[in-house]
């Protein structure tokens, strides 16, 4: 059979054949996906520090790449709040053309992380880490739109979390409260009207609203217009963007940030789609067609895209069932930016603010938060230095430290598990639930013989049981059984340990006997030379043989 791994899901359903039927859902999706998509757009690349303009670029070519090439059905690209945080750190720093540097170089390792076949690993990456930072991206959108939804002049905001607030403090004198106004009225309708209608989104139409509102009444707030200047009615020619070692060594950390941050939020919003349509994605096509759609996005001069989670399930609610809602999204919002730039450069700031808080609202996962804190100490300690890092320091610090620190617990727990226990009596012992364990295949154990067992598995975490167990031997029998049965792996360092704990009781006269290792125990054991040093008639399948070669040492 044909490897379809790196098939995109549109060439597949496009050989499968799409009905009449279908096809039309697929199209009434994608309009309107892209209604719901145009304010976000804007508003993610206005909450970044990049012009409106460039959100509209990354939803409309990015999205249609990753429509194309896609390893789901469904899955819709595009701007996220999740880059909010990177984007605005890169600009501040480096500018427009740094972030359009890293956004490239971001596309090229989201498709090597494809190619490698990484995608399936991404799925490690621990639920409590994912939702501290993700918690953590929602309280920085919300801080920073604070300006426009309060009205405040504020010629510059700092970029840390507590200045900022500190310079709200500062100005909150020059409260516009028409821009309240406005934004109280979008979180309002925005959250609320899918009570009358759930086929147009509440944030169209309180933008819809808002901006009849202030230009008809001259109402004196901030619109893009008077911020930015008029949003251009046309996509400039892809430019591949200067690159020198210099810049590439400035601009790796974040694109890195950028990569593996996408790849984990497009792969979530897959799995999410799978859930909802009964569906399987294709990960690592997945991630191919992030990259490129990342690498078009740079070349346009747009933002970091992604799988967008909530346009997707909007997406399947609406029928959407192939990547054709997805292209038709992407075309829809071509056609607006063409025709209709004029009427979007009058939409109120304060209206993308209040658009925004609901974002947030929404991203910020609380109650899957408030869960976690009734969880385990460990999972806690993750979730909780996630969360605040994200928040104080910087988003990549945290996911750096959240792994880290996860790996680190989880190594901790992997030992714990690990147990080497003296076996000799296995006769008579009893599980919680009552029932006696029997060993059929073990009639007795021979006299100056001692058994051990091993469960779990044997890395650097749990080499040290072997060094514990020395230290509890009170003494040194004539054989020593090591079962192995329930070890499903061995690493270098606890063959290492083995090999000392082992050469440490031949040199007291002790003959050690493996028993039941698998397959790959066997293997690492024969490439480290502990087959030569054990000798080949002291490794057993089972532990019948162990006791008859047992029986056969005591005799000699």
């Amino acid at each position: 059979m044909k490897n379809i791994e790196f098939t995109p899901k549109f060439f597949s359903v496009l050989k499968e054949g799409i009905s009449k039927k279908q096809l039309a859902k697929d199209i009434l999706s994608g309009v309107i996906v892209g209604i719901v998509a145009l304010p976000l757009a804007i508003a993610f690349a206005i909450a970044s520090g990049v012009s409106p303009e460039k959100g509209l670029i990354t939803a409309i070519i990015a999205g249609l790449v990753i429509s194309v090439l896609s390893g789901s059905r469904v899955q819709i690209g595009g701007p996220t709040g999740a880059f909010i945080i990177i984007v605005f750190g890169i600009v501040q720093e480096h500018g427009v053309d740094g972030l359009t540097i890293a956004t490239f170089m971001a596309g090229f390792l989201i498709i090597g992380l494809g190619l490698l076949k990484l995608g399936n690993y991404l799925r490690f990456i621990p639920y409590p880490l994912i939702v501290g930072f993700t918690s953590g991206i929602a309280v920085v959108i919300f801080s920073t739109q604070i300006k426009d939804f309060l009205g405040l002049e504020i010629e510059s905001i700092p970029a840390d979390f507590v200045e900022k607030w500190v310079v709200y403090f500062q100005h909150i004198g020059s409260v516009n409260w028409i821009a309240i106004g406005i934004a109280i009225s979008t979180v309002l309708i925005a959250l609320n009207f899918y009570r009358i209608t759930t086929k147009i989104p509440g944030s169209l139409v309180a933008i819809v609203l808002c901006t009849f509102l202030v230009y008809f009444f001259e109402l004196p707030v901030d619109t893009i217009e008077s911020k930015f200047g008029e949003i251009p009615n046309k996509i400039a020619m892809p430019q591949i963007p200067h690159l020198n070692f210099s810049m590439v060594k400035e601009l790796i950390e974040p694109a890195i940030a950028i990569a593996l941050l996408g790849a984990i939020e497009s792969l979530l919003s897959a799995v999410v789609a799978d859930g909802m349509i009964g569906g399987r994605h294709r990960s690592n096509m997945e991630l191919v067609a992030q990259g490129v759609g990342n690498v078009f996005s740079g070349l346009f001069g747009g933002i970091p895209a992604t799988g967008a989670i909530a346009r997707t399930a909007t997406n399947v609610k609406n029928g959407g069932r192939t990547p054709i809602a997805g292209i038709v999204h992407a075309i829809f919002l071509l056609l607006i930016m063409l025709l209709f730039a004029p009427i979007a450069n009058l939409i109120p700031l304060s209206c993308l603010a209040g658009i925004l808080v609901v974002v947030a609202y929404h991203m910020s996962e609380w109650r899957h938060f408030k869960d976690l804190l009734k969880s385990n100490r460990m999972d806690i300690i993750v979730l909780l230095t996630t969360f605040f890092l994200t928040v104080f320091f910087d988003l990549i610090l945290a996911i750096e430290i959240g792994m880290i620190l996860s790996s680190f617990i989880f190594m901790k727990r992997m030992s714990e598990a690990t147990t080497i226990r003296n076996a000799e009596n296995l006769f008579g012992i009893t599980e919680p639930n009552g029932e006696k364990l029997f060993e059929e295949e073990l009639p007795y154990i021979p006299k100056n013989t001692m058994l051990y067992e091993i469960n779990g598995p044997l890395f650097f975490g749990a080499s040290q049981k072997f060094q514990e167990f020395l230290t509890d031997l009170k003494q040194e029998p004539k054989v020593l059984i090591i079962r192995m049965r329930h070890v499903p792996f061995i690493d270098a360092t606890a063959i290492n340990r083995l090999k000392q704990f082992i050469q440490k009781l031949q040199s007291c006269g002790t003959t050690i006997i493996i028993s039941g290792a698998n397959r790959i125990v066997r293997e690492e054991l024969f490439k480290s030379d502990l087959y030569s040093i054990l000798g080949k008639k002291n490794i057993h399948d089972n532990i019948n043989d162990a006791i008859k070669r047992a029986e056969g040492i005591i005799k000699e």
